[in-house]
This record gives C-alpha cells, structure tokens and sequence, in this order.
C-alpha cells in the first residue's frame, strides 16, 4: 500500500497476510527500507523495488528498529541484493548481525526448532563494514531526508524508533504495539502492547511510549502493521493495556504455574475490549488473530517476573 511522502507498505508474508510489514522509502532518486520481515521475506521487498523502478543500486539504507527476526531476520540476505546499501542498527544489536549465531538460538528456543526452520529461514550475517550503529539521537539522510533514532527499551533493551519529520511520522517496530488490521472498527485499529520474551520491561516501555507521544507526529507506521493515527488516544489504549498485562502476571505471579491464569486473563481483556468497540468477530476468528500472540506475550511476562525474583 502506497502512502504520501513516498513511503509504502510491503506485506512481508510472515505468518499471515498483514501481520508484518517492511516499509519502503523513496526519496530524491534514492530509497530505504525500514524492518526487513525474514529472509524468505526479502523477494517481496525486491519485488516491490521493481514495481516501482526502482533500481537496487538506488538502495542507500536498511533501517532497522531491533533485531527480532520478524524485523530483521532478512536483513542479511536484503544486503546481499542491494550493493549500496548499509544497515542502520541500535548497538546493542551490531553484533548479533554480523554474527546472528545467539540470536538464532534465542529465537530457536522460543519458537522451537520446527516452526523456527518454516518461519525464518537461514539467517545470513551481514559484514560488519556493512553495519551503522545509531547511537541515541543520532541522525542519518536519504537524498538530504533526515531521520533521527530514539532508543525506545522496554520490547527489547535493543529497540529504536525512527523519526520522519518530513513525513510528520514515525517508524515504531513494537514499542507502539500490535495492530490487528482484520480487528479495526470504522477505521479505527485495535492496539496490543507486545511484552515477548525475553526483555520485556514495563517500566521503560512505558517510558518508550511516552517518547514517541512526545514526539507530535501525525502518524506511526507500526512493523504490525503499518499506519496508524490519533496517536494520544492510541497511546492512553497501550499504557491501559500494559498496565492491565501487568496487573494478570502479578495477580498469578504465585501460581505453581503462572501461565494458564495470564492467558486466560489476557484472553478476557482482550475479548472486552473488542465487545466494547462493537467488534462483531466470532470466538473462532479471534482466536486465528490473536492465541498464538497472547501465549507469546504471557512467556514475556513470565519472564519479567522471573527477574523480579532475581
């Protein structure tokens, strides 16, 4: 999907259609991605260049906002397409790009070596010459466009948004949540904090959420998925919510096993809050939507609680 300020929307085909977005920007005869989806992603992405004439040699950046292979797992094998192009990352994931070997256990481990293998693909490292660390606050230009990097922890400690002041937007990843495009109502899109293993932070995301308010733009383009306005009220939705995630972990953090009261909880915010904006989905459909990402999100807050204890 085509927006103004020649940014684009390209389904990344991760899991489901308009899950996962990769973000196009084309500006002065040059052009960036933000968030690459998988490797098996990056065909899309090069197939989106050609729709619209763009030459790979005309590819200056690869922003990216963390390194969670949804976001950045086709990094690598994009790079190897796209001769000009560097990757802009946060310092805490260079690293882990030019030698993704932890980082491939880590996701292995949360997702299980079957689904890991169908979902990701083989992820490439990329030459470390080939990498930009952002530091916070630091600013890069495509054709004289300039983009400013905010460190956002509280989804991952390795987390960066991406501010667009010519476009009046914002790149967020995850730090402004999940939106469920088959769930809007009248346009207006429903919004899930995303607290995944395994550094989620209530604190600093809400902290993070706070920056990117603060920031004024008009829009956000969000990795899931992509644009979204009327971000004060969005914002006041996501502190809500995580609050509320909170408040399920803590209420079952004694639990001999903590999860299945979590799930259910989330479960139940979540079919609320749909009720409450007159949502019509059956049980059926929001579970397709939305089971696969409460598990995930209640592992995150399992995790945090383990900490807690530490």
């Amino acid at each position: 999907m085509d927006f103004e300020h020649g940014i684009t929307a390209i389904d990344t085909h991760y899991v489901r259609a308009r899950l996962d977005a990769s973000h196009l920007i084309r500006h002065g005869g040059r052009a960036a991605f933000v968030d690459t989806g998988t490797t098996l992603s990056a065909p899309y992405l090069l197939a989106a260049l050609e729709a619209r004439g763009v030459a790979r040699e005309a590819v200056d950046w690869v922003f990216l906002t963390h390194i969670h292979l949804d976001h950045a797992g086709g990094a690598g094998a994009l790079l190897e397409a796209l001769p000009n192009a560097r990757a802009a990352v946060h310092p805490r994931g260079a690293g882990h790009l030019a030698d993704p070997a932890r980082l491939i256990a880590a996701t292995r481990q949360v997702y299980g070596d079957a689904l890991y293998e169908r979902l990701y693909g083989e992820i490439r490292p990329i030459p470390a010459e080939r990498l930009v660390v952002t530091d916070d606050g630091a600013a890069l230009a495509l054709a004289g466009r300039t983009f400013r990097f905010l460190h956002t922890p509280g989804h991952a400690l390795h987390h960066q948004v991406i501010h667009d002041p010519f476009a009046d937007a914002v790149f967020t990843g995850d730090t402004f949540g999940i939106a469920y495009r088959e769930l809007d109502v009248g346009g207006r899109p429903f919004l899930m904090p995303t607290t995944t293993p395994t550094q989620f932070d209530p604190d600093q995301l809400h902290a993070s959420i706070d920056r990117v308010l603060a920031l004024g733009t008009s829009a956000a383009f969000l990795t899931h998925y992509s644009r979204v306005g009327d971000l004060p009220r969005l914002g006041a939705e996501l502190h809500a919510g995580l609050d509320a995630y909170v408040g399920f972990a803590l209420r079952h953090a004694a639990d001999p096993d903590p999860i299945p009261g979590i799930v259910a909880a989330m479960t139940a915010w979540a079919w609320g809050e749909l009720d409450a904006r007159g949502h019509e989905a059956c049980e059926a459909t929001r579970r397709l939507l939305l089971e696969d990402d409460i598990r995930l999100n209640a592992d995150g807050l399992l995790a945090w609680l383990a900490r807690r204890r530490a």
